[in-house]
């Protein structure tokens, strides 16, 4: 009996042993520190790490251009050794089409940049945006929203305050497509006219139906017929949103043809352009072929709040 109580009391102290936590963390701590010995210890893991520095690209911080004034970082590339030999380590050679990349944020951002308007994301990334903005034309809408969701394409559409209110139901169909919502003013004035506190009026009252229609909470603002000054740009920052102009212009409000639309567009579209579009006749009918031609390009289309994003789209890592 004494000598049964002794091997379970032994098993049990063996046993607390074994699976208390500071056993477990040792234990892990040591498979920590032998695994990458070994790894390293391999030839492979060598010529991995050896040739990773040649793969890298570095990022891009955001900056205020001449030109293009405000635009965003992009971020780098650097290869993520260990998981690159994990990938490789079945056939035992170094295969480049097998790393594996992660991606290196920039020093600088968009948010750290003085205000100032965005007429283009970075050059760099493979994107494009259609910035819409609406303050007529609820005859097209249907027929652009129904193109945009046939080729799975988000698009930004800035809205009017005074039409959200006269077309509440419109306004949360185009945010319940998954479409992005911004702020294109109240009353379509020329804000490079107006008074800063009539101008902050413009933008809050905007901010407000559009919240109370559409749960929207906007930070992008879109000046009506890119009309603005300075102090337009400083008042918009002030109340955490940032001013979105616009890289093509399909001067779609003149009733061009939709041949003529996009001769316009893929006459100038590339990396990190936005294009300005309306409800239009023309719009609507050139849509579906303008988006298929873009993607052609290899461009993809998102939102402006994806393209002025940093992550960088993985067509080509060593691009």
């Amino acid at each position: 009996m004494k000598k049964a109580y002794i091997i379970a009391v032994f098993c049990v102290a063996a046993w607390i042993a074994v699976n208390n936590p500071w056993t477990n963390s040792y234990t892990a701590h040591l498979k920590a520190e032998v695994v990458p010995v070994l790894k390293q210890g391999d030839p492979l893991y060598q010529v991995i790490e050896k040739n990773a520095p040649k793969y890298d690209v570095q990022p891009s911080n955001a900056k205020i251009d001449q030109v293009w004034k405000a635009m965003p970082g992009y971020n780098g590339l650097r290869v993520d050794v260990p998981s690159s030999y994990k990938n490789m380590k079945k056939n035992g050679q170094f295969q480049e089409d097998k790393l594996v990349f992660e991606q290196v944020k920039p020093k600088v951002h968009l948010k750290d940049l003085p205000p100032s308007p965005i007429y283009r994301g970075h050059p760099d990334k493979p994107m494009v945006s259609f910035a819409i903005n609406v303050a007529w034309g609820n005859e097209y809408l249907s027929q652009m929203l129904a193109v945009l969701k046939k080729h799975n394409v988000s698009a930004s559409f800035f809205l009017e305050g005074n039409w959200v209110k006269k077309n509440p139901e419109v306004a949360k169909m185009i945010a319940e497509a998954g479409h992005e919502i911004g702020n294109h003013s109240y009353s379509h004035p020329d804000l490079k006219r107006m008074s800063a506190e009539r101008t902050r009026q413009e933008i809050l009252k905007t901010n407000e139906v559009i919240e109370a229609t559409t749960e929207v909470k906007c930070k992008w603002f879109a000046p009506p017929s890119g009309s603005y000054r300075d102090e337009t740009v400083k008042i918009a920052a002030d109340l955490n949103m940032k001013t979105i102009m616009w890289t093509v212009d399909t001067i779609d409000w003149q009733k061009p043809s939709p041949e003529t639309i996009l001769n316009r567009v893929l006459g100038k579209i590339g990396n990190g352009s936005i294009v300005l579009m309306h409800p239009t006749d023309s719009t609507a009918k050139s849509l579906d072929r303008l988006i298929t031609q873009i993607e052609k390009k290899n461009l993809s289309i998102g939102t402006i709040s994806e393209l002025m994003n940093e992550e960088r789209i993985m067509q080509n890592p060593q691009k």
